[in-house]
């Protein structure tokens, strides 16, 4: 009976052929409806939902997965067995999961599952529900699924949860049967063991029912805020008066991949207008540890998305917030979910960059699982020049920098020494240790970036970041659909860079073999010592002042980039990638030369820097 479940599903986990990489691929389509009713003196809730799924691929579809997020928080499940038994486990959870008690634990339990109106079979296999359908959903076609649930929140241990270490009682994250997402590479239904998300766009209908003395805060816009009180709609905080003791918020998100919220009673809840399209909302527990940073986060928050907005594009949504809650910093559609207890520039920091996620996890959707450092790595790269650009405008103390992504750099290169790198293309839950992953996927991640501006230079890159975010965000683009955005921006080539920094660990490594005399001119000899290869600028300093980049191509490029300014500009003959030396010749004396140095930007990932210049004094 077990076998035939298991021969019967992975006949369904077929290969797709792979789609042309364009920004008209077909998504799939879905409308949530939930009603739920919220027990929070049991940390228990029942739900009703109703799921309309479109079948917009060319594929028939005779399965269908929920994640059922909840049943990861009971001893023994996948997620309780890798953080025990994983060389780093996250201090978050190590053996917190083996040690909850019944009461403590999480669940969903489905307690009924209609397909267009007929019961369908179902079975739940740790945190994913398996649908075997009464009819297939045929291309174009679509089917409605009546769900009948009831879950009991966590204890909180990651992310989600009750009773935070900071005293917010609601952090409800992953917190609802999902529908998994069906995409040109198939079927995404995968366990839930520790990370990341991947779901369809569509609209939500969130109906939740609770005790009056909660404030709540959840992604979409309140549909009943004249009813609600709390602060929202201009009104007063706490709740309307005369309200009923359980009250029914009412939201609405649309076109988002999921749905979360927060609920405290102690929360105090302010907004910001940064226009007449987009409100900010903060809502966090007042006292001596929050007040102060709180108060100033609205206005530097509102002045960093000047800088999102003109570097990475607009923001479609009207509302955004900021909620104190869950165990770090988490990004969900239209809020975040994060520790408050922070100084200014940490507070900040975390808000900066879960807000970013919002361009590359909600618009963009990359499949997390499978290009984590795609959402991880580029919201990085984004939140540090956003936090230098807030310090260069004056918002946050400290003064800005010349190259704020430095200390990626710098992580990047202990991780390439440590001995235990994997190549990005590992699949997020399956890194031999929590230090590879998170330094892949934020780390190398923001380095693939700035180390492309390099390549194709500044104007190239920062049009090329907004030419990617408006071809494909609501579109789950992967890494070569944003490779071939740049190879568009720039008329160069650069599958091969893709292809080394994302797929193998092969690691740069260039340096100033010899600067010698060549009667009245000098010759150049350069090696490369290093198995990735890189075009190199290289910078001529002369004793009367002028200062000449040679710009040598890889031969792969097909082209070189165009003079950055600052500079003198020569563009050299390619250098091919199987030739280990490099040599030309400078149309001045050897005594008139004061330096010769590989990349003074620092933008290029070279591990050994010492042979990189070479100067007179030598």
């Amino acid at each position: 009976m077990k076998m035939s479940r298991f021969l019967c599903i992975a006949l369904f986990f077929f290969a797709v052929p792979f789609l042309s990489a364009q920004p008209d691929r077909w998504q799939q389509a879905i409308q949530y409806d939930m009603d739920i009713d919220f027990d929070a003196e049991n940390h228990h809730f029942t739900g009703k939902q109703t799921i309309k799924y479109t079948n917009n691929s060319p594929d028939e579809l005779n399965m269908v997965f929920y994640h059922l997020y909840y049943n990861a928080f009971q001893p023994n499940s996948m997620m309780d067995v890798r953080s025990r038994t994983i060389k780093d486990p996250d201090p978050r959870v190590g053996g917190r999961i083996q040690a909850l008690q019944p009461s403590e634990i999480g669940y969903h339990k489905v307690k009924s599952l209609k397909q267009n109106g007929s019961d369908v079979s179902y079975h739940v296999e740790g945190t994913i529900l398996e649908v075997k359908l009464n009819q297939p959903i045929k291309p174009g076609g679509s089917a409605t699924f009546d769900m009948e649930f009831e879950s009991q929140v966590p204890l909180q241990i990651r992310r989600t949860g009750r009773n935070s270490k900071e005293g917010i009682d609601y952090s409800m994250s992953q917190w609802y049967p999902k529908l998994c997402e069906y995409d040109y590479q198939g079927w995404h239904a995968n366990p839930y063991v520790g990370r990341e998300f991947h779901g369809v766009w569509g609209d939500f209908r969130v109906n939740i029912t609770m005790d009056k003395k909660y404030v709540m805060a959840a992604s979409g816009y309140l549909q009943n805020a004249k009813e609600i009180g709390h602060g929202f709609g201009g009104l007063p905080e706490g709740p309307v008066a005369g309200a009923p003791d359980r009250i029914t918020w009412k939201w609405y998100a649309p076109n988002v991949h999921d749905f979360a919220w927060g609920a405290d009673p102690d929360y105090t809840h302010t907004t910001y207008k940064v226009h007449d399209d987009l409100t900010l909302h903060f809502l966090y527990q007042k006292n001596e540890k929050t007040e102060d940073e709180w108060a100033r986060l609205p206005k530097i928050m509102a002045e960093s998305y000047t800088f999102l907005k003109a570097k990475y594009g607009e923001y479609p949504y009207k509302q955004y917030t900021f909620i104190q809650g869950g165990d770090g910093g988490m990004e969900y559609p239209m809020l975040t979910l994060i520790t408050g207890e922070r100084n200014l520039a940490s507070l900040v920091g975390v808000s900066v960059h879960e807000w970013v996620h919002s361009w590359y996890q909600m618009m963009l959707g990359t499949n997390e699982a499978l290009y984590a450092w795609m959402d991880e790595g580029f919201t990085s790269y984004a939140s540090a020049e956003i936090m230098n650009y807030l310090r260069q405008e004056g918002a946050l103390p400290g003064a800005a920098v010349d190259n704020p992504h430095a200390g990626s750099y710098v992580g990047y290169k202990n991780l390439a020494e440590s001995g235990v790198e994997e190549p990005m293309t590992t699949h997020a839950d399956h890194f031999d240790t929590n230090f590879a992953y998170g330094v892949a996927s934020y780390v190398k991640g923001a380095v693939f970036l700035h180390q492309l501006e390099y390549i194709i230079g500044e104007k190239n890159f920062d049009q090329g970041m907004l030419d990617y975010y408006n071809a494909w965000r609501f579109k789950h683009p992967n890494d070569n659909d944003f490779i071939r955005i740049m190879e568009k921006r720039s008329g160069l080539e650069l599958d091969w860079y893709r292809e080394y920094w994302v797929q193998t660990t092969k690691t740069i490594d260039y340096g100033v073999q010899s600067v010698e005399a060549d009667g009245k001119k000098t010759v150049v000899k350069l090696k490369k010592e290093g198995l990735m290869p890189m075009p190199l600028d290289v910078v001529v300093t002369e004793k009367n002042g002028k200062v000449t980049t040679y710009h040598i191509p890889l031969r792969v490029m097909r082209g070189a980039k165009e003079n950055e300014g600052g500079t003198d500009w020569e563009v050299l003959d390619d250098w091919p990638w199987t030739h280990p030396e490099y040599e030309f010749t400078i149309d001045c004396k050897l005594k008139k030369i004061v330096s010769v140095q590989i990349d003074p930007s620092k933008r290029m990932a070279d591990l050994d820097q010492s042979d990189n210049n070479w100067s007179q004094e030598d």
